[in-house]
C-alpha cells in the first residue's frame, strides 16, 4: 500500500542537528544585536535585559522538545516505509481479488486481481462505479455502522457466469503515521467451480436416470427372456445377445458424452490460452470419416485456407466440435449425397483489426424445420427421438458443441430449411498476430 510519507529513510535526528544548532546560534547573535543597538539608543533598561535572556532559554526549550518529537518521527518513517512495502508485496501476492476502500466506499487499494475481475476498477473513485452490487455496497455501509464483519454473495453474468462470496470486514488502523485511520476490507473468494460441480450432479443424476432407464429395462427383460423361454433357443439367444449389446453400446456413449460435458463446464469459465491452427483440425477429421461416408454414399468435401488461421483454444475439444458437426451432417444429411466443410478468416464487425476463424459445416439432407432450431443445443433434445436412437444419437452432441463454443468466447449459428439441409457455423475470434 502506498505510505503517504515522503520522508527518506537517510534523514534523521544526527543529519538534521547542525542545521538546528546553526539556526539557534543566528537566533542568539540576533537577539544581543538588537539588544545592545536598544540599550546604546537608550531604549532599554534592567528589565528589557531580563526579558531577552528569558526569551532565548524559552527558545533553547521549545526547541529541544521540537527536536526530540522530529527525531521519533523522523525514526518511524523508514519503518512505517517498510511496512507499508511489505504488506503492499503481500497484497500483490494474494491470487483471490481484494480491495480496500474508505468509510465512503471511495477505493483506496486494489490488487491486481481485482483488477482483472472490475475492468477499469480506479484507486480514488467509488467502488460503485466499478461494482454494481447493492448487497455488496450494502453490506459495506452496515459493517462501517456496526464494526462487524459479515459475508454476502455477488455473482456476474458476463462475459461468463461466475459466483463470489465477498468477506467484507473492518479495518482499523493502530499505528497513527498511516493516513488511513479506518476502512473497510472486501476479500473475494470464487464460488464458481463448486456451483458449477453442484449443479453438474443435479444435473447427471436426473439425465443419466431418465436416458438410461430405457436401455437398462431392455437389458433386463433380454437377460430374463434368455433365462426363461429362449434358454434352450441358441437362434433366439444369438439375436436378444446382440441387442443387448447394441443397448450395452448406447449406455457407454451416453455416459461418456455426460462425462466430456461435465469436464468442459467445469471449465467454462476459464478461457483457454493455447494457439491452434483451426485448419489443421480439419483435415485429420475429414479423412477419419471419409470412408464410412463413402459406404453411405456420402462424399465429404473440405475446402481449407492456405494460410493458418489461428485461435486461443483447446485442441482436444475442438477436434471434438469438428468430429460431432461432421458426425451430425453425415448421419442425417446422408440423403443430399454430399457434405462440405470450409475453414476461412473474415473481418469482425467491429473493424478490420478483429477477425473471426469460421468453421462452417453444411448437408445436403431433409433439413430442420423452424421450430427445433431454438432447442437443438439442449440437452437430450431431438426432432426425431426414434431416428437418433437407431442411428446412435445420445442426444448431446451439439449441447458439447455449444459449450465448448462458448468456452472459447464464440458463436454457434445454424440456419436450415425443410429440403435444403442445413448448416451450422462456429465462429471463433482469431488469436492475436503477436502470439
Amino acid at each position: 500500500m502506498t505510505d503517504p510519507s515522503e520522508i527518506t529513510p537517510a534523514a534523521g535526528p544526527s543529519g538534521a542537528a547542525p542545521l538546528r544548532a546553526a539556526a539557534f546560534r543566528g537566533a542568539a547573535l540576533t537577539s544581543l544585536l538588537l539588544s545592545a543597538i536598544a540599550l546604546w539608543r537608550g531604549y532599554g533598561d534592567g528589565w528589557f535585559v531580563v526579558g531577552v535572556v528569558c526569551a532565548m532559554m524559552l527558545s533553547a526549550g521549545t526547541g529541544g522538545v521540537q527536536r526530540k518529537r522530529l527525531g521519533q518521527v523522523l525514526q518511524s518513517g523508514p519503518k512505517a516505509s517498510a511496512r507499508s512495502a511489505v504488506a503492499e508485496a503481500v497484497l500483490t501476492q494474494i491470487p483471490d481479488p481484494v480491495i480496500l476502500v474508505d468509510r465512503r466506499a471511495v477505493v483506496l487499494e486494489a490488487n491486481r486481481a481485482a483488477q482483472i475481475l472490475l475492468p477499469g476498477l480506479k484507486v480514488g473513485h467509488p467502488l460503485s462505479f466499478f461494482l454494481r452490487s447493492p448487497d455488496v455496497l450494502d453490506g459495506i455501509e452496515e459493517v462501517i455502522e456496526t464494526g462487524g464483519a459479515l459475508r454476502v454473495e455477488y455473482s456476474e453474468r458476463v462475459p461468463t457466469e461466475r459466483t463470489f462470496e465477498v468477506h467484507i470486514g473492518p479495518l482499523q488502523a493502530e499505528a497513527s503515521t498511516v493516513a488511513v485511520q479506518s476502512g473497510v476490507v472486501l476479500f473475494f473468494r470464487d464460488l464458481t467451480s463448486a456451483r458449477r460441480l453442484e449443479a453438474m450432479r443435479a444435473d447427471f443424476v436426473a439425465n443419466a436416470s431418465h436416458e438410461l432407464r430405457t436401455p437398462l429395462a431392455s437389458l433386463l427383460g433380454f437377460v430374463e427372456t434368455l433365462q426363461g423361454p429362449a434358454r434352450d433357443d441358441p437362434g433366439a439367444r444369438e439375436r436378444f445377445l446382440e441387442i443387448m449389446r447394441v443397448q450395452a453400446q448406447r449406455m457407454r456413449r451416453l455416459i461418456d458424452d455426460l462425462l466430456s460435458l461435465s469436464r468442459i463446464e467445469m471449465r467454462a469459465h476459464v478461457p483457454p490460452t493455447q494457439v491452434v491452427d483451426l485448419g489443421s483440425l480439419v483435415a485429420p477429421m475429414v479423412e477419419t470419416f471419409s470412408p464410412a461416408a463413402k459406404e453411405k454414399g456420402v462424399m465429404i468435401r473440405a475446402a481449407l485456407p492456405p494460410r493458418p488461421v489461428r485461435v486461443l483454444g483447446d485442441r482436444d475439444e475442438l477436434l471434438r466440435v469438428i468430429e460431432n458437426l461432421i458426425e451430425n451432417a453425415v448421419k442425417y444429411g446422408e440423403s443430399g449425397g454430399a457434405v462440405d466443410v470450409t475453414v476461412e478468416s473474415v473481418e469482425a464487425d467491429r473493424g478490420p483489426q478483429d477477425r473471426l476463424a469460421v468453421l462452417s459445416v453444411q448437408d445436403y439432407g431433409p433439413g430442420i424445420a423452424p421450430e427445433h432450431l431454438p432447442r437443438l443445443t439442449e440437452r437430450f433434445y431431438r426432432v426425431d427421438v426414434a431416428q437418433s436412437r437407431d442411428k446412435g444419437g445420445t442426444g448431446l452432441g451439439l449441447a458439447i458443441v455449444k459449450h465448448i463454443v462458448n468456452r472459447h468466447r464464440g458463436r454457434l449459428d445454424i440456419a436450415s430449411e425443410p429440403g435444403q439441409g442445413a448448416r451450422f457455423t462456429v465462429r471463433l475470434p482469431e488469436a492475436p498476430s503477436g502470439l
